[in-house]
């Protein structure tokens, strides 16, 4: 089996639509694929309704969460995705995207960058805001060559010349909500240091105490040494390890099912969930 259990659509800053996405998904010869859009599960029923025969999809969202003034993602999978209270929060992260994105083209209007919020808008449709689709609005605009060179100090990234703040929650209470909403919780590309500050070792050792599932180990952000060591880090705390490919379409480089993760791991996250459960192809148009 080839299981892909990290990927985006429209439904966030994918490129790809929800219907298309699976269709990839199974020319691209995967078994399961989870759609994982930022904040969000708006793009579950158009996969559901697109699922070819013998692609399962795992629903899911990648919530956006800081402890200790560092962001980080947490991937939730098969919660029920109308348990309140983690609709609720949802909701108030995805809601404080557009503000936070205005506030950054206030930004790169102030260093001189004619970005608009219309052109902003435009290019993230129906998707929920994030700094993908600004960064996408500098490469239109010539400013940077590509999406990845618009995170750096110089503009998009935390801390950077035009980065602003969003609400995001506390990882600790995000793993309650999705514990209570049936879900498992996998702290998403841990080591990805080229995004900025990470989360240290102490910090993952106190989420799996409080009932974090796993981690991300196979990503396209980590190099074989971030890897060893969070494999290690996995055996030492009893957490699974996912490998995915965090696919967004054409706005990275990455391919599905590039990175992937083990049937026994996928067995183990199917098995401890209780709020939704995987969807098996049947034969969608």
């Amino acid at each position: 089996m080839r299981i892909d259990l990290h990927t985006h659509s429209t439904a966030s800053d994918g490129t790809d639509t929800p219907s298309r996405l699976v269709r990839k998904a199974a020319a691209a010869g995967l078994d399961v694929v989870a759609l994982t859009d930022h904040d969000t599960t708006r793009g579950h029923a158009e996969a559901v309704a697109a699922l070819p025969e013998g692609l399962t999809l795992v629903t899911g969202a990648e919530l956006s969460c800081r402890v200790d003034g560092i962001s980080m993602h947490m991937l939730a999978y098969l919660f029920d995705p109308e348990e309140p209270a983690l609709l609720a929060e949802r909701e108030l992260v995805r809601d404080d995207r557009v503000p936070r994105a205005k506030g950054m083209v206030a930004k790169l209007n102030a260093l001189g960058v004619p970005v608009t919020w219309e052109q902003v808008a435009r290019i993230a449709g129906d998707g929920s805001v994030g700094r993908p689709h600004v960064a996408t609005a500098l490469v239109e605009l010539g400013v940077v060559p590509t999406v990845g060179d618009a995170f750096t100090e110089d503009w998009l990234a935390d801390g950077g010349r035009a980065f602003v703040e969003k609400h995001e929650t506390d990882p600790f209470e995000a793993l309650r909500l999705i514990k209570a909403a049936g879900g498992v919780a996998v702290f998403a590309h841990p080591a990805a240091a080229k995004r900025g500050r990470t989360v240290p070792e102490a910090t993952i050792a106190e989420l799996a105490a409080a009932g974090l599932d796993g981690v991300e180990v196979d990503h396209m952000d980590h190099d074989a040494d971030a890897r060893a060591r969070l494999r290690g880090l996995a055996k030492e705390l009893g957490l699974l390890v996912t490998g995915s490919s965090d696919y967004h379409g054409s706005r990275k480089t990455c391919l599905l099912g590039e990175y992937t993760t083990d049937p026994e791991v996928y067995g183990e996250i199917t098995r401890r969930a209780f709020g939704a459960f995987p969807v098996p192809g049947a034969g969608g148009v």
